[in-house]
């Protein structure tokens, strides 16, 4: 998959709106499984990454009325992977019996100062990657007919020929990738909607 952009700059302005749910759940649908699954790659048991995921979730709800969005100054998913490397450093620093991080700027500048184990941070962008195009693919799915959708996974994605693909859904070569194009469109389009411009 091609290189993501940043997260849509309106989705975020969005969210300094508590009332706003369709951009909440939006924002939780799509960074609700990265924060859980990048924390069980971390080897987090599964209620330990999903209360890591729900401090996350707060530390944002607590800090997006007075987040600046500047995209000069990075991407907001650099930002969030900075608040889950706090939150799991916390974490792990509990379970260790040592007094937690206050999230105080001392903290936060000793952070910086020990940034991401090499390979963390691009395997927190793997993990942005692919729920995003799982994301997409779940709406897609619901929005497209049985065989458009099989049309296009089994082309587009398994790398199947048309014509084999054709002749297994009973379709012409042209009509399986006239439903992989149509599919394909949409999924960018959806892509394209939680992204910077």
């Amino acid at each position: 998959m091609a290189e993501i952009p940043a997260t849509r700059a309106s989705l975020l302005v969005r969210l300094r709106d508590p009332r706003d749910g369709a951009a909440w759940t939006q924002f939780v649908e799509l960074y609700g499984p990265v924060v859980y699954g990048y924390a069980r790659k971390q080897r987090l048991q599964d209620a330990d990454a999903a209360d890591l995921c729900q401090e996350v979730l707060r530390a944002v709800a607590g800090a997006v009325g007075r987040l600046e969005y500047d995209p000069a100054r990075g991407a907001f998913r650099n930002w969030l992977f900075t608040v889950v490397r706090h939150k799991l450093w916390n974490w792990r620093a509990a379970q260790e019996n040592r007094t937690p991080g206050s999230g105080d700027s001392a903290t936060h500048l000793l952070l910086e100062q020990y940034p991401a184990p090499a390979g963390e941070e691009a395997a927190w962008d793997t993990e942005c990657e692919d729920q995003l195009f799982a994301w997409a693919c779940a709406r897609v799915r619901r929005e497209v007919t049985d065989v458009t959708w099989r049309a296009f996974w089994r082309t587009a994605i398994d790398g199947r020929p048309g014509k084999q693909v054709a002749a297994e859904l009973g379709l012409s070569v042209t009509a399986v990738y006239s439903a992989r194009s149509r599919a394909l469109a949409r999924l960018k389009e959806l892509i394209h909607s939680v992204q910077e411009p």
